[in-house]
């Protein structure tokens, strides 16, 4: 009986043959010949980090800052829904029915993070009112709910 040598096996095989032979590397030279990629996930929380540092670094009350951060990912998640809407209204493949569906589950999560950013931007304009801020920090914190 003879047993193929081009199957998983005799891959196997090759494999431990190539890992004995080859020729150790520094450390230096395996991390030249790594590279690290982020999925679109990592990127977006790297990216949310950074972006309110600026709240972060405000002298703002806790409960302002937390409610600025707030507002500014219902920002974020409203021009992500605007721009889906716009990619299915211009996507050729779709038909009518599939189309008006997508369409409008889309416009109803975009009204209710509309209406979720309406009720934050209240919450903030009581918030700044009841913690007594001076002008100068009601200012910051407008300035940062608009950025």
């Amino acid at each position: 009986m003879r047993i193929p040598s081009s199957g998983p096996l005799n891959n196997l095989v090759q494999g431990v043959q190539r890992q004995f032979t080859a020729v150790e590397r520094s450390p230096e030279e395996v991390r030249e010949g790594l590279r690290v990629s982020l999925s679109e996930l990592g990127k977006s929380m790297s990216a949310k980090s950074d972006k309110n540092e600026d709240i972060d670094n405000s002298d703002l009350p806790k409960a302002i800052k937390d409610l600025l951060k707030m507002i500014r990912e219902l920002r974020a998640q409203i021009v992500e829904k605007q721009a889906q809407i716009e990619a299915i209204m211009s996507d050729q493949s779709l038909d009518a029915e599939t189309k008006r569906q997508q369409l409008e589950g889309l416009q109803t999560e975009l009204a209710s993070l509309n209406s979720a950013l309406t009720a934050a931007n209240a919450n903030l304009i009581k918030l700044m009112r009841e913690n007594g801020l001076s002008n100068e920090q009601m200012q910051t914190a407008a300035t940062l709910a608009m950025g």
